[in-house]
C-alpha cells in the first residue's frame, strides 16, 4: 500500500515489470513525521531522497533574521531533499518539515546508485524528473522576476489549485515572495470580482 504512490508514478513515466517494481522497493525505507517534524534540518547532511507517498513537506531555508523563504512544497508523488547536500554528502542549507502528518519512502545515496545499476529503467525515470524539474525552475525564474504580485498568485491557483486549497496562506506568501497582507488582499480582490 505504501509503495502504490511511488510505483504509479514510475509506471506514468517509464514501463517498468513486475519484478523491477519488487526490486526497486527493497532500495527503500519507511519513515513517518509528525505536523511540523523535521525531516531534514540546515546544518545536517541529507542522507537521503525522500519520496511523498501521503502528507505534505516544505523546504525553505532561514535568512539572518530567522525569516522562512520556502522554495518548494513536496505533496504525494513528489520528490524532496538537498539535492546538492545528498549528491555531494555537505552540510545541508535547507531544512524541510512536515505541514501535514506525513509518510515518506527513503533512498540513501548508496541505495540511489546501487538501484540505477541493478534496475536502468530508473536511470531513465530520474532523467525524465531532472529535465521537468530544470523546466519548472526556470519558469518559476521568469515568473519571480517579471509577474506581478496578483499575476503570481493567479497562476500558481491555475497550476496548482491543490496547493491553494491544503497550504496556510502565509505560507504560500512566502513561497511567491510576498507579505501575507498581499496575499489576503489579492484573495479579497478575486472574491470580490467573482461576486
Amino acid at each position: 500500500m505504501m509503495f502504490e504512490v511511488l510505483l504509479s508514478h514510475i509506471e506514468n513515466k517509464v514501463d517498468i515489470t513486475e519484478d523491477q517494481k519488487n526490486q526497486v522497493q527493497s532500495f527503500f525505507t519507511v519513515k513517518k513525521l509528525r505536523k511540523k517534524q523535521y525531516l531534514l534540518q540546515e546544518g545536517n547532511i541529507c542522507k537521503c531522497l525522500s519520496f511523498v507517498s501521503k502528507g505534505l513537506l516544505k523546504s525553505y531555508f532561514l535568512d539572518e533574521k530567522g525569516n522562512e523563504h520556502i522554495n518548494m512544497f513536496a505533496f504525494e508523488g513528489w520528490w524532496i531533499s538537498d539535492f546538492n547536500s545528498f549528491v555531494h554528502q555537505e552540510k545541508a542549507v535547507l531544512n524541510i518539515d512536515a505541514i501535514e502528518e506525513t509518510e515518506v519512502l527513503m533512498i540513501t545515496l548508496e541505495n540511489y546508485e546501487k538501484m540505477m545499476v541493478e534496475v536502468p529503467v530508473m536511470d531513465r525515470y530520474f532523467r525524465i524528473l531532472y529535465q521537468n524539474s530544470l523546466v519548472t525552475k526556470d519558469q518559476r525564474l521568469i515568473v519571480s522576476n517579471s509577474y506581478t504580485a496578483e499575476e503570481k498568485y493567479l497562476q500558481l491557483a491555475q497550476k496548482n489549485p491543490e496547493m491553494i486549497k491544503r497550504v496556510p496562506h502565509n505560507l504560500i506568501a512566502s513561497y511567491l515572495g510576498l507579505a501575507p497582507e498581499t496575499i489576503s488582499r489579492i484573495r479579497k480582490k478575486i472574491s470580490l470580482n467573482k461576486n
